[in-house]
């Protein structure tokens, strides 16, 4: 079985968290570092996608960045478990549909492990709680972005976050009504670590993985035949 490295990096800024992301995508095109599965929670943040829409950012009272993954517009903050695996999809058949359906599967498993009952809706991303004759609820977003082949961005699973902060965005187009949270759904308050705990199993089973914590010093030192690509 392969291994993906695991850093954890607990709460960090999300352009900082972004320029990492890049850097280790350059690494991992050279094949000079192995998958990696960086685990977040950023401060109050907006991103918009590659298809963002201008109007369904109905406020500025956080920061907000344009960033490559696709989809719409969304928000990050406190209580929400972000992940971005950064992979090699030339060591998985170069099928990225496979791969975004893997994010939706893990995210699907780790819900099941709270009780929760969730799933892929066809025609839209993430990962949703229906229930009948009730308003279908996203509990978890997901927006990557691939080059050379390589993953990132990645997924945001609503734990305890404070969903009013969704009002600020028409969050991926919906009305900031549809997002809900595992804290929401169970009627009590869920820590991140928790959710951690259940995310890094499912990740390991679905995309057949060992994960190895490692350390931001240890990941992003740099080998000694690192050559910077070229832009």
């Amino acid at each position: 079985m392969n291994k993906t490295l695991l850093m954890d990096l607990e709460t960090r800024d999300y352009k900082e968290t972004w320029e990492l992301q890049r850097r280790l995508v350059e690494l991992r095109a050279q094949a000079l570092i192995p998958d990696v599965l960086l685990l977040v929670e950023h401060p109050h943040v907006i991103t918009k996608g590659t298809s963002a829409k201008a109007e369904n950012i109905l406020s500025k009272r956080f920061p907000i960045y344009e960033v490559e993954r696709g989809g719409d517009v969304t928000y990050h903050g406190y209580g929400q478990l972000v992940g971005y695996p950064i992979i090699d999809l030339t060591q998985r058949d170069k099928d990225i549909r496979r791969y975004v359906r893997s994010l939706e599967l893990t995210l699907i498993e780790t819900l099941r492990h709270f009780g929760i009952s969730a799933q892929r809706i066809e025609g839209r991303t993430g990962v949703w709680i229906v229930e009948p004759h009730q308003q279908q609820k996203k509990i978890a977003s997901i927006g990557v972005a691939v080059r050379s082949w390589v993953t990132f961005h990645g997924f945001a699973l609503n734990v305890s976050t404070d969903l009013s902060c969704f009002s600020v965005i028409n969050p991926c187009g919906y009305e900031s009504g549809v997002m809900t949270s595992i804290s929401e759904q169970l009627k009590k308050v869920v820590s991140v670590a928790e959710a951690k705990g259940h995310l890094t199993k499912s990740f390991e089973e679905i995309f057949a993985t060992e994960l190895e914590t490692t350390s931001e010093e240890k990941l992003t030192r740099l080998p000694e035949n690192y050559t910077p690509a070229r832009t």
